[in-house]
């Protein structure tokens, strides 16, 4: 049985609300050729979860949302390329 608990958190930022869940990483899988993951956040949307950061244990709510907003800014809000 595992022992993570999944985190979800709404995020309001910038007039939109932003929606992101924790998920237990993955163990290696040779046969696959797979490597093995750290536990994550994701961004959800449109049916779809994008990878931000992984999950560190013992982190603030308070840290979480900076970081997320962080994330958000880099890679949401960032400027096109011209």
């Amino acid at each position: 049985m595992s022992r993570h608990k999944i985190q979800q958190r709404q995020l309001p930022y910038r007039g939109r609300v932003f929606h992101f869940v924790s998920y237990e990483g993955e163990p290696a899988n040779a046969s696959k050729l797979l490597l093995a993951t750290a536990p994550a956040w994701f961004l959800m949307t449109a049916g779809k979860r994008w990878p931000v950061m992984d999950e560190e244990l013992g982190q603030s709510v308070e840290e979480v949302d900076r970081l997320l907003t962080q994330w958000l800014d880099a890679n949401v809000f960032a400027p096109s390329p011209a």
